[in-house]
């Protein structure tokens, strides 16, 4: 590996037209008292000193309680004593300065692996004087130009010792030098290789309990709106923007036909076989406006009743949104649901600790954010008690089964009074964003609940391939008497299973 230079570096992470709209409360009464997330979770906030702006661009767990976290202007800090609850002695150490655009973290073998605008990088404090004093290229084998959306995020190691790295269009709109619009894996001898095509503009990357890669792709051209997207090696992601770099690869096969701009992208995933539907779609304004950072609960149990399930920001609503997946004739889909809002600054960055509890980093970037704070990092902690939800949503061939973290009263789960359900997709299009368009309105035919209580089948008398299945349940309570916390669902429906009944 040669040696690298410390970059110099001040471009932003992105250019949306961002609006910032009235804060959200995610709350329901229960017995005449409102139970609110914090109830279930608290946000606790690191102090950070004055003098670091933080703009936490990636956070990366290190041994002894300590968290590496960089900045979007190039800095990197060990955090001590961030685990404190509260968390009063927090002191951040310098660990390395001068680098550009730090969105990605990763740690190995004594190394701290780092995701540049530029390139990967690894870095180790060999003196123990605290501060990283060898610096290596790993990998650089893409362009950048001066445009400052040419973001780099990277992932955590793989199973196979790979980094990926998604990398934004130039501009969010065009690809003016190599692999923008690209995934790159990046083998441990530092060799790259080319994984994905059709990327727009990513907010953040990271995998699922099994291993499997996705990131998030924020709402522009060929996106309709924001959504979640898996990154199946060979995959075309959707935007063919960036296609025209298969002139430099054999990797992935032949350049996949563009799609016809003004269809719907399960129309186009029909005929165009390397095209992978977006796994979940994020309703913009509804559900954010700037997808951002994942993380997957493995804790055990430590963050609640979603284990295994992913965890998504939005830089704009300053929230943090839980998705559950599933996978239909080999594909991915799932279901959204709202989970924690009130944080400080637009979150970016998620990453799960040892102990359960997530850590969560912020940044308005002058764009703006519900939270109001410039920037932050802070950390969410389940209280051990359990809310009413909707755990687990699963698409039938003629409806969906409701999973719950408790029973539910059974005169209100079969009422189908309690429920209310519309479909709506997104033109896949050469020019901004889209409408909810194709609006249906699906009958519920019948419920029928377990025998435990824990689950509802939905019968209806149709669903709709491609579209956002937006499930309301106002009427549904607990065996207790409880509403649920969040009464929304938004099922992303690619394929219909058949034979499941």
């Amino acid at each position: 590996m040669k040696q690298s230079v410390e970059r110099v570096g001040r471009c932003g992470f992105g250019s949306w037209l961002l609006t910032v709209l009235a804060g959200l409360s995610w709350s329901v009464s229960v017995g005449g008292a409102e139970a609110t997330e914090s109830d279930y979770y608290r946000i606790l906030t690191l102090s950070i000193p004055e003098g670091i702006v933080l703009e936490a661009g990636a956070i990366q767990i290190l041994e002894d309680q300590k968290i590496a976290v960089s900045t979007r202007l190039g800095d990197i800090y060990v955090v001590e004593g961030g685990f404190g609850d509260p968390a009063e002695e927090v002191r951040f150490k310098p660990f390395a300065s001068g680098l550009h655009e730090v969105l990605g973290l990763a740690y190995r073998d004594g190394w701290l692996y780092c995701t540049q605008r530029c390139e990967v990088t690894r870095m180790k404090d060999e003196d123990g004087d605290g501060r990283a004093d060898v610096f290596e290229t790993v990998n650089d084998d893409w362009g950048i130009t001066g445009d400052y959306h040419e973001y780099a995020f990277g992932s955590k190691f793989d199973r196979n010792g790979d980094l990926w790295v998604v990398h934004c269009l130039t501009g969010s709109f065009t690809s003016e030098t190599e692999y923008r619009g690209w995934c790159l894996r990046i083998k441990p001898d530092g060799t790259m290789v080319p994984t994905c095509s059709g990327i727009r503009s990513p907010g953040g990357i990271g995998m699922n309990a099994d291993g499997d890669m996705f990131y998030t792709d924020n709402q522009g051209v060929w996106n309709g709106t924001s959504g979640l997207k898996y990154l199946e090696p060979g995959g075309f992601m959707g935007n063919p923007t960036g296609n025209k770099w298969y002139s430099l690869t054999d990797a992935l096969g032949p350049r996949p036909d563009d799609p016809i701009s003004g269809s719907r992208m399960h129309i186009e995933a029909a005929k165009i076989p390397e095209l992978v539907p977006t796994a979940i779609y994020f309703p913009y304004g509804k559900m954010g406006q700037s997808a951002s950072g994942i993380a997957c609960d493995l804790s055990g149990g430590k963050f609640g009743p979603f284990e295994n399930q992913l965890y998504v920001g939005d830089q704009t609503h300053s929230t943090v949104m839980r998705v559950f997946l599933e996978k239909v004739n080999g594909r991915y889909q799932g279901a959204l649901f709202p989970f924690m809002s009130g944080f400080d600054s637009g979150n970016l960055s998620l990453e799960f600790a040892d102990d359960g509890s997530l850590f969560v980093g912020g940044t308005d970037r002058g764009w703006g954010a519900r939270g109001g704070k410039p920037f932050a990092l802070q950390r969410a902690v389940w209280t051990g008690k359990t809310p009413f939800e909707v755990k687990e949503m699963r698409a039938q061939e003629d409806g969906f089964e409701l999973v719950f973290t408790e029973p539910v009263d059974r005169r209100s789960a079969v009422s189908l009074d309690s429920y209310k359900i519309e479909t709506y997709t997104y033109i896949y299009q050469s020019s901004y964003g889209s409408p909810e368009v194709d609006q249906t309105k699906p009958k519920i035919e019948k419920v029928v609940v377990s025998e435990d209580g824990l689950r509802a089948r939905l019968y209806l008398d149709s669903l709709q391939i491609g579209h956002v299945h937006e499930l309301k349940l106002p009427g549904l309570r607990s065996l207790s008497g409880n509403p649920l916390l969040h009464a929304t669902a938004y099922y992303t429906l690619n394929y219909i299973p058949r034979g499941v009944l």
